[in-house]
């Protein structure tokens, strides 16, 4: 049975949760939805599976690509006006959640995607979207209760539309979605969320519900993430990785910071192809290096809440939890080279993630964060 959590949205969630989607679609009022999701879930039952609980009239949309883009934004938009219709269900990781909230605002606001983006003044000009339900079926992003979508525009940068108005109407958190995830995208995924958690409660920004809700969520993902990678049946992990995913998504109001403002311009680059979460996990030890004297005061805390000693080392628990979840040890390994440096550099220092970290990151902090997480 699903338990309804109201905070910031409307959450479904539990053990077939997904059930519930006609309810909510009704609720809502969307007769006409376009499904988005991505090549990988349209190869799945699952998709077959939703479809039949949507409305006879609606359209799907299957080609979110890994990291999303201004044109298969233009081309899922045009399936939704040709479509007719009048709201939007997402389902699959946050490629997918992040395409369809940038396709409700295209319905609703005239222009460029890039007159909404946060560096470009966007987000007092974003009002209310055609409304979005959520159905996550990984645990990492947090994508279903966070206020902002990451896209490639045109011109090749990776910039973050944010606004309260792009928060999903409904999101179904469905732990039973998640189950035979492959262990590599499990831990990857896992480790977005954790990240999320870090990074929101080193932020200096003032929000101690936010602070609360990280150190929870990174509890969560701590204790639950090597065995949700060990056993993909294990259903107590999977929900408790959906909740820690959760969490993460829910404190995006503090800000994220520098590993961020990295993942998302590499993010961007087209070749190689590089997973978010992957990125995170990389390059996460650098930067708990590079923060730790800002802040000294919360690195206890947040030791304590993962289940480690007050004066563990941060980013070593982090290098050692990355080689037992059998991710990367360095960007090198993913195919990163010193050819990346100057345009990551240059994207990351433009991220908006980089205005909340712990500590000011200047063009020189970045190179050394860049070379250090090359390895």
């Amino acid at each position: 049975m699903a338990d309804t959590i109201t905070y910031l949205t409307t959450t479904r969630f539990g053990a077939g949760a997904v059930e519930l989607l006609p309810q909510e679609l009704a609720e809502l009022g969307i007769g006409k939805p376009l499904l988005v999701t991505d090549p990988g879930i349209a190869r799945l039952p699952l998709l077959d599976r939703v479809r039949r609980m949507l409305p006879a009239e609606h359209a799907l949309f299957t080609e979110t690509p890994g990291n999303p883009t201004e044109a298969a934004v233009d081309k899922a938009f045009e399936v939704f006006r040709q479509g007719a219709c009048d709201g939007l269900v997402a389902l699959g990781g946050g490629s997918a959640m992040d395409l369809a909230k940038a396709v409700a605002l295209r319905a609703t606001h005239a222009g460029q995607l890039a007159e909404y983006a946060l560096i470009e003044g966007g987000a007092g000009r974003i009002g209310p979207v055609a409304p979005l339900v959520a159905i996550p079926t990984t645990a990492g992003t947090g994508s279903e209760v966070g206020r902002g979508a990451l896209i490639t525009l045109r011109d090749g940068r990776k910039l973050a539309l944010i606004s309260g108005h792009l928060i999903p109407a409904r999101a179904i958190c469905d732990p039973e979605l998640t189950l035979g995830l492959p262990p590599l995208l499990t831990a990857a995924t896992g480790m977005d969320a954790l990240t999320h958690c870090i990074e929101t409660f080193l932020s200096p920004r003032y929000n101690p519900p936010a602070d609360a809700i990280a150190l929870d969520g990174a509890a969560r993902a701590m204790t639950f993430l090597p065995r949700a990678v060990a056993d993909g049946g294990d259903r107590e992990a999977r929900a408790e990785m959906m909740m820690a995913a959760l969490e993460g998504g829910l404190t995006f109001q503090k800000g994220l910071g520098a590993v961020h403002g990295l993942s998302h311009a590499l993010g961007a680059i087209p070749d190689p192809v590089l997973h978010h979460g992957t990125l995170n996990a990389v390059i996460l030890p650098a930067v708990l290096r590079f923060n730790a004297p800002a802040a000294a005061a919360k690195y206890p805390r947040l030791a304590l809440a993962m289940g480690l000693a007050a004066e563990a080392d941060l980013a070593a628990a982090i290098e050692n939890l990355n080689v037992r979840l059998g991710l990367p040890g360095s960007l090198r390994q993913m195919g990163v080279t010193e050819a990346h440096r100057d345009r990551a550099v240059a994207g990351a220092l433009a991220d908006h993630s980089t205005a909340s970290n712990a500590r000011p990151v200047t063009r020189s902090d970045y190179e050394a964060l860049f070379d250090a997480a090359m390895g």
